[in-house]
């Protein structure tokens, strides 16, 4: 999460704001990531779990009446939170209405959906409202408002995905199935980076050259944080063969040349006189 604002926050800094964000579940589900974008004021549509719980739009917070005594009791959503895959199967199948959003290879692509304005529950969901007050201590408990969409395919027994979206309440149906299912697009193209342009291979390989070049290891756990880290010595599984013997003069100018015939035998009673260094190299 905290890695993901960070990229938005430098590229804003480039003079980069992106319309919408969208995320998957992983994402999605982070209530911290939605108030950053919040707070941002930038668009999402992310997708979450099925027990993700939510209040009604019309819900509304009551505090019971003060005694006088001690402190006045803050309002708050007194029914219990609804989780998203109960409340939208609970408006029936025949609400839902039929989008397509995109063409494929095998004809339209399109599901059924519905669009519900809520108010998601959870302890960190009041922190945008809360922040967004004038005043804290006179915050009347009404939680932010959403847009929860849900798709339920024609044939199955329930809804069977998602999406939280802070756009605007009159967003078109359309426009918000569109960005919620546009994350194939991410995927293809994250796809072609990898094998079109070999991020893969230059993530992998960087890392695997990080770690057999590193002599440096983490600082074992009762060290102190200002102690330096030990040096560890590079393992190999198969150590490296013996070092190749100092070249002779012939291989030192070029060591792809083939070698010379061994030279007639000579006569031992006839010792030639030694050749100097330079005369190895003359047949070559």
């Amino acid at each position: 999460m905290r890695l993901a604002l960070d990229t938005i926050d430098e590229l804003a800094g480039w003079g980069l704001v992106p319309p919408v964000v969208v995320a998957d579940a992983g994402y999605g589900q982070n209530a911290d990531l939605r108030d950053g974008l919040e707070q941002r004021s930038i668009g999402y549509v992310v997708a979450i779990r099925s027990d993700v719980t939510v209040h009604p739009q019309d819900a509304e917070p009551t505090a019971p009446a003060w005694s006088g005594n001690g402190r006045r009791p803050q309002p708050r959503y007194r029914d219990k939170p609804t989780p998203v895959a109960a409340l939208a199967a609970g408006h029936g199948r025949q609400v839902f209405t039929e989008v397509t959003w995109r063409e494929g290879s095998r004809g339209p692509m399109g599901s059924r959906f519905l669009a519900l304005r809520v108010r998601p529950a959870g302890i960190k969901s009041p922190r945008p409202a809360q922040a967004a007050a004038t005043d804290p201590g006179s915050w009347d408990g009404v939680l932010h408002e959403v847009t929860l969409l849900a798709e339920w395919p024609e044939g199955a027994e329930a809804p069977i995905g998602y999406w939280l979206s802070n756009l605007p309440a009159d967003t078109p149906v359309a426009e918000l199935v569109r960005l919620a299912k546009i994350r194939w697009r991410i995927e293809h193209d994250y796809r072609e980076l990898k094998h079109g342009l070999g991020l893969d291979h230059f993530e992998g390989r960087s890392w695997a050259a990080g770690i057999t070049t590193s002599p440096w290891s983490p600082p074992p756990m009762h060290s102190s944080p200002n102690s330096a880290w030990p040096q560890k010595p590079i393992q190999r599984t198969h150590p490296l063969p013996d070092p190749r013997r100092h070249p002779g003069p012939a291989e030192l100018l070029d060591r792809h040349l083939h070698h010379l015939p061994p030279p007639p035998a000579q006569n031992i009673h006839h010792q030639p006189e030694p050749q100097s260094q330079s005369n190895l190299t003359e047949s070559y």
